[in-house]
């Protein structure tokens, strides 16, 4: 996991404290990121980075 590039991105998004699952998809896309590693950095982070807006549901 490359943990400055994605920093980097959340940065560019203007990422602090939450992430929609279509901010991650689109990070994912555009950084060439796997969503797996976002997933990884959010939750490995302190404080963490909330997920909302799950488009399965699964947060909101």
């Amino acid at each position: 996991m490359d943990e400055d590039k994605i920093r980097k991105a959340f940065e560019a998004y203007g990422i602090e404290h939450e992430i929609t699952c279509p901010q991650a998809f689109e990070i994912s896309e555009k950084y060439s990121i796997p969503k797996m590693d976002i997933a990884r950095y959010c939750n490995q982070r302190e404080p963490r980075i909330k997920i909302r807006g799950c488009q399965l549901g699964c947060f909101k």
